[in-house]
């Protein structure tokens, strides 16, 4: 174990001082299957997990220099993993949404019918909400906005938000708390 401790060890120092792509390389070989394993196990899902792995990895080829050999690199990488799932699996469970595909209007067929009363097609109503939505989203102030696209679009953890507003957790969930009911009233039309 310290063998490799400190093999990884010179790796992540050859990162540091170099920037050298061939040292991370060596690590992400190491440990993809292993992040690959912990997050399909929280996910259930193959898809999801290869994404996820990929991310990340991202997310620490951008945090590595902040490592500080405070516990062994597959521990932090595990925390790292552990984390980020956690974080979508909550994100995706808050959102309770399907991602739509752009080519969604293409494949509905004019000829679907809303429980089939006439004259209201899927595709237009599909429409509707999403321009519904856009709208919705101008309304919000570019401040709200922005929050809404770092959690939402970026995925950003409620932990990376706390840091970039400079604002305790608690804050920053009740700003995207507020953020939501607002959006949530312009869309209903009630006046926030």
């Amino acid at each position: 174990m310290k063998k490799k401790r400190s093999a990884d060890n010179q790796i992540i120092d050859t990162f540091q001082t170099s920037y050298s792509d061939n040292s991370f390389e060596v690590l992400y070989n190491q440990y993809a299957h292993k992040v690959y394993r912990t997050c399909l196990a929280m996910t259930n899902d193959s898809a999801d997990a290869q994404d996820y792995t990929q991310d990340i990895f991202i997310k620490v080829f951008a945090k590595l220099n902040s490592f500080q050999n405070r516990s062994s690199f597959s521990t932090w990488l595990y925390a790292i993993s552990y984390h980020y799932c956690l974080d979508r699996l909550r994100l995706n469970k808050q959102l309770k949404t399907e991602p739509l595909s752009y080519d969604l209007s293409d494949t509905l067929s004019d000829e679907e019918l809303i429980d089939g009363i006439p004259g209201i097609r899927l595709k237009e109503v599909v429409e509707r909400r999403i321009q519904a939505q856009e709208l919705a989203l101008m309304k919000l102030p570019d401040e709200e906005l922005t929050l809404l696209r770092l959690k939402y679009e970026q995925g950003l953890s409620i932990r990376d938000l706390s840091e970039h507003y400079k604002l305790s957790e608690s804050a920053v969930k009740m700003r995207l708390k507020r953020t939501r009911d607002k959006l949530q009233a312009i869309q209903t039309g009630i006046d926030y």
